[in-house]
């Protein structure tokens, strides 16, 4: 594969304009152009960085375990620093509306949503009815904020992460979108660009009450459980709609429990996450799903830190 061919599947893959590649690798527009109709070649350590993320975004890099242990060490050590990350967002109104509208917008984008960031905010703070969107859009973003209304109310009482959240959820999230809220599919299903086969809708109710059942457990690796307890939760695809956004509600929440910023999981990044999704899912290898996680986890503890910073 040439160095054209690379490029245009990194800027596919990242959803960056050829403006946005060229700043991505320190370089002038019309250098990049030219590596792009092959008129120049990059210079060597050039070369070297533009295989590298060639391999990181198709899946095929190899995360050194020294670097993610690093990296969930210091979201540890960052997790030590508040209190209590679910008080601290339920008792500041400004975190707390930043978390709902970065996690509805990103989630609901991820799924197809065609809401604008501001056409988010309006929907949400302001009770907007835009004349250029659907009513399902309206309704899929009043219904994942009060999805995450009730999730961050559960962790606070410290009730039970199980199959009866997951259930609870979905049927927030699919009132009035999809006739069968909060139940389990009754048919086969493919999972739509993908050679993966998903449960038999007959064993759901056993999975998901074992795998719930998981992510209800302490563990001293709260990232490696949740990219686990994600990519088998997506794999299974217990209901006919909404298993995206689900399982991500499901991820923050085991996050949350364990003192973590939910994960903010950007929907120009979603061809990466499908990416290493599909490669836990298939290689059993977790290791770019968990640095992807760690980076996502991040986010969300710059948006709670934005309280000391003012």
């Amino acid at each position: 594969m040439n160095t054209r061919q690379k490029l245009e599947i990194i800027q596919k893959m990242l959803g960056l304009t050829q403006t946005k590649a060229a700043e991505r690798f320190g370089v002038s527009f019309v250098a990049f152009n030219n590596w792009r109709t092959g008129k120049s070649s990059p210079r060597p350590k050039m070369q070297a960085a533009i295989d590298e993320l060639f391999l990181e975004v198709t899946g095929q890099k190899i995360i050194p375990s020294d670097q993610l242990t690093a990296k969930k060490q210091a979201l540890q050590k960052k997790s030590k620093e508040h209190k209590s990350v679910i008080s601290e967002i339920l008792n500041n109104p400004d975190i707390r509306d930043q978390f709902i509208l970065k996690l509805t917008y990103h989630s609901n984008s991820i799924e197809g949503s065609t809401l604008t960031e501001p056409d988010t905010a309006a929907i949400l703070f302001d009770n907007a009815a835009l004349s250029d969107k659907s009513l399902t859009e309206h309704l899929e973003a009043k219904n994942h904020q009060t999805a995450l209304n009730y999730l961050f109310g559960h962790i606070a009482k410290k009730e039970k992460i199980d199959e009866g959240l997951a259930i609870k959820l979905h049927g927030i999230l699919m009132n009035g979108v999809h006739s069968n809220a909060g139940v389990y599919r009754n048919h086969a299903v493919r999972i739509i660009g993908a050679n993966l086969p998903t449960a038999n809708y007959i064993s759901i109710p056993k999975l998901i009450k074992e795998l719930m059942s998981l992510a209800a457990e302490k563990s001293k690796d709260i990232i490696a459980l949740s990219a686990s307890i994600h990519s088998r939760f997506e794999q299974i695809h217990p209901f006919s709609d909404g298993n995206g956004r689900i399982g991500r509600l499901i991820m923050n929440a085991m996050l949350l429990n364990a003192n973590f910023a939910p994960a903010i999981i950007l929907q120009q990044q979603k061809q990466l996450y499908y990416t290493y999704l599909y490669k836990a899912q298939t290689k059993k290898d977790h290791s770019q799903l968990e640095d992807f996680l760690c980076e996502a986890v991040t986010d969300g503890f710059t948006i709670l830190d934005r309280k000391n910073k003012r």
